[in-house]
């Protein structure tokens, strides 16, 4: 059977936050690389519903902002005052009524801090209340400690009597540990009519969405329950300790299913992952990595100890260690570190090298070709097969504009060499060792761009009487030092 079609699924974002005590909206807070809504936005998202709608009101102009950069097909809600989830509820379905859109079929509501929440889970929720037939089916779950949690109450039936919260719960009550996630299933239609019913009457003076339960039944509709298969899906974030937490479990999760599917990760505590990471089988990652962003790692590709790569596609079969990198793209077979850093617009070729300390950004670096260590190229081409030579620099700024250099293939440089862009260096090219390279060198050529060595005889005798200097000069000379 092809999984449920929601008509709508209505996020509810619009909180405070007071708790995680930031300037931040909570629902903005980050884990595993993705915006705590934006966890539960891409979840909904593969409902494939026909509307998607977060209520926004705390912070509402940076969430409206970060939901359109993720995903311009969610409309927001804007709800002026927090007073209650069912004042929000109303609120997103006002604004598609706005719209014109008549919902028909199942709504589901879901949390803006539950991030771990996953498709499946809403999947199996939707299933359940329309294969049920239920007015309203409660995502539940049983835990270990469900002290703080509203309490599911069942009638003989097994269908949802009551969400009993804490304060009001009897002791018989608070021995339940079936409790109430915040995320529902509702008919369309029905759930309109409840909302139009709640009242304030409460000390809070909110309009609480799980007083529709109770409506619905007394108007003679069933509301049932789906127990989630894992209760740590349904933990809500409101502090930076539950943040941890929850951003631990969501790694772990990640790190599982990549070494289910043949990764090897060495110690997975000491290493962490983004949602949007690829792997493919047979890749290692090696203690103190991270890994960031568009990250993706071919086949056999190596990474870490202690590196962090953002937005870096490893090549088959390349080994990355002790580096950071970001925006680069590294070849089959490539080697870059220790110790290298790799700015965007990298592109190591197959079977090249970033060695030790080694610096680029800008660069294109051709098959073979080898930069070992001590060296930054920035805004350059190099061709195949070359080797550069120990603490290089490509200087490509004038202090107003970044020029670009062209390094050929079977080139090699000398140590301590400098390329002042723009400048071409051919194919075949030598360069000699502590050379200022300001002009093009033709194919074949041997570059020497340096001053004359002169050597001074006898100064450091006339210039330095009685150092440790003069009289070793003085020894090696076999002349007596001065004094005896």
């Amino acid at each position: 059977m092809s999984p449920i079609r929601p008509a709508a699924v209505v996020v509810l974002a619009a909180g405070e936050g007071t708790r995680m005590k930031s300037a931040t909206p909570k629902v903005l807070h980050e884990i595993g690389g993705r915006s705590l809504v934006g966890h539960v936005v891409a979840a909904a998202r593969e409902l494939a519903p026909e509307h998607l709608v977060v209520v926004v009101g705390h912070g509402r102009e940076q969430v409206t902002a970060h939901l359109a950069g993720i995903d311009q097909a969610v409309r927001t809600a804007v709800q002026e005052e927090q007073k209650g989830t069912g004042n929000a509820v109303r609120t997103a379905l006002d604004s598609l009524a706005e719209q014109g859109t008549t919902l028909d079929g199942t709504v589901i509501i879901t949390c803006g801090d539950t991030p771990l929440l996953t498709a499946d889970t809403l999947h199996a929720l939707a299933a359940a209340h329309e294969n049920d037939g239920n007015a309203v089916t409660v995502l539940t779950a049983e835990v270990p400690d469900s002290t703080g949690y509203g309490r599911i109450v069942r009638d003989g039936g097994g269908a949802v009597a009551a969400i009993v919260e804490q304060k009001d719960a009897t002791e018989a009550q608070r021995a339940i540990t079936e409790i109430n996630s915040g995320v529902f299933a509702f008919d369309a239609k029905l759930l309109a009519e409840a909302l139009s019913k709640i009242t304030t009457d409460n000390a809070q003076g909110e309009e609480y969405l799980t007083d529709t339960l109770a409506i619905l039944r007394a108007a003679g509709h069933r509301a049932g329950a789906a127990v989630a298969a894992d209760h740590r899906e349904i933990l809500g974030i409101n502090n930076r300790v539950q943040l941890a937490e929850a951003r631990r479990l969501l790694n772990d999760r990640i790190l599982n299913a990549a070494m289910l599917a043949g990764v090897t990760v060495v110690d997975p505590a000491s290493t962490w992952v983004d949602v949007s990471v690829e792997f493919a089988p047979d890749t290692v990652v090696h203690p103190g990595t991270q890994l960031h962003g568009a990250t993706r790692l071919a086949a056999g590709a190596e990474v870490g100890p202690e590196c962090t790569l953002t937005d870096t596609v490893v090549g088959e079969n390349a080994r990355v260690i002790k580096s950071v990198t970001e925006g680069a793209q590294i070849g089959p077979g490539a080697s870059v570190g220790p110790y290298a850093y790799l700015r965007p617009g990298t592109k190591l070729g197959p079977q090249s090298k970033a060695g030790t300390y080694v610096e680029m950004k800008n660069a294109v670096i051709g098959e073979g070709t080898k930069v070992p260590h001590l060296s930054y190229v920035g805004d350059a081409t190099i061709g195949e097969y070359t080797n550069i030579g120990a603490a290089s620099v490509f200087v490509n700024y004038d202090g107003e504009r970044k020029h670009h250099s062209t390094v050929g293939s079977y080139c090699r440089t000398g140590a301590d060499n400098m390329f002042v862009a723009p400048v071409t260096v051919g194919d075949g090219v030598y360069t000699a060792a502590g050379s200022v390279v300001i002009k093009d060198v033709p194919a074949g050529a041997l570059a020497v761009a340096r001053g004359q060595q002169r050597n001074i005889e006898g100064w450091v005798v006339r210039k330095r009487p009685g150092s440790a200097a003069a009289k070793a000069a003085e020894r090696a000379s076999g002349q007596p030092e001065q004094g005896e």
